[in-house]
């Protein structure tokens, strides 16, 4: 099987291409490395361009007519980036999209995988939440990948694409043998933010200490970005079984099936780490909620996936990554050696 992965110089896209050849799936990888990373796709067949490149999609199809599935992981996903700019989330996320659709059915490509978010759901008091979740995305990027699943969920209906929607929780931690991780050197999410405050001195900040929730702060669902890869692997293995029955876009949760609060992760960091971190409360944010974690029901189902990495493990293979980040991506060191240790 030989597959093209877009966005697959990126954190996730790359750590996908990796276990697709772990598990013997031939990887073409596609990015136009706005985000991406040239030292995660240099071991790949790499094409470096647009997804909206129709000539150059076309190209990569003649050069490797056996591609049987496409896995789109290209998007801008910064969500106080998408609030400040949200056209050119919408153009990338939305209209590009749709474009690549368009050139790979073209060429005879029918099988789509799409790296969604959990993000599109409405916001929950924290607890769990599946597939039938209301969708209310609260961001622009969340609205440009609901506006897609929209979108392709017709296409299905309407062509011979057949497609999964994989709802990524909150991805952490790195390839466990090193081969990519984190790329960017300014961390969004809370975890990125945690070892940023711990290597640099400066408080990490709890916004929102008063949700309904089991400590006030809010709730996240962080499962392994290896775990993630793994159930590219099996929707890749699986794909005409799980779409065979239905005229529509399949959904799947992807998540640790277990919600920790923000508190629960700096003690868990602390933990890991085996040093205290200072952090402050502060006020909830625009746009800010109590949060969800995944119901993995379906994937279970559908997949055969269970999430088996644990949060302590994403932790230290973060701290793993981060001490050879700057190696590898020719980038400025930490200021800290962040190296995981029992906590004294």
């Amino acid at each position: 099987m030989k597959v093209l992965i877009t966005g697959g110089a990126g954190f996730i896209g790359s750590t996908v291409a990796s276990k697709c050849v772990d598990a013997g799936i031939d990887v073409v990888i596609l990015d136009n490395l706005l985000t991406g990373r040239a030292e995660f796709a240099h071991r790949f067949p790499f094409y470096c361009g647009d997804i909206a490149d129709e000539k150059l999609l076309d190209r990569i199809f003649a050069d490797h007519p056996d591609i049987v599935a496409t896995v789109h992981c290209a998007a801008l996903i910064v969500v106080g980036d998408s609030v400040s700019s949200p056209a050119r989330y919408y153009e990338n996320n939305v209209s590009k999209s749709l474009t690549l659709v368009s050139s790979v059915l073209r060429n005879g490509c029918e099988r789509f995988l799409f790296s969604s978010s959990a993000a599109v759901y409405a916001p929950s008091d924290g607890g769990c939440v599946d597939e039938h979740w209301r969708i209310a995305p609260q961001s622009p990027y969340a609205h440009s990948k609901a506006q897609f699943e929209t979108m392709l969920d017709d296409i299905v209906a309407a062509t011979g694409l057949s497609a999964i929607s994989l709802r990524y929780f909150n991805p952490v931690g790195a390839d466990p043998e090193l081969r990519s991780g984190p790329a960017s050197a300014r961390p969004t999410h809370a975890l990125g933010k945690l070892f940023e405050s711990y290597s640099t001195g400066t408080p990490f900040r709890v916004t929102g200490t008063d949700w309904p929730t089991r400590d006030g702060s809010g709730v996240r669902d962080y499962v392994h970005v290896w775990d993630l890869a793994d159930a590219h692997v099996r929707a890749l293995e699986r794909f005409d079984r799980v779409t065979a029955d239905s005229s529509r876009m399949t959904v799947v949760n992807l998540g640790s099936g277990r919600g920790t609060t923000v508190w629960e992760l700096v003690h868990t960091f602390e933990n890991v780490l085996g040093e205290d971190v200072d952090v402050v409360a502060a006020d909830r944010r625009t746009g800010d909620t109590a949060g969800a974690y995944a119901s993995n029901d379906r994937a279970l189902r559908l997949l055969g996936w269970v999430p088996t990495f644990t949060l302590e493990q994403g932790i230290e293979d973060t701290a793993r990554w981060l001490t050879v980040r700057a190696h590898l991506l020719n980038s400025a060191p930490l200021s800290v050696s962040l190296v995981a240790r029992p906590r004294r």
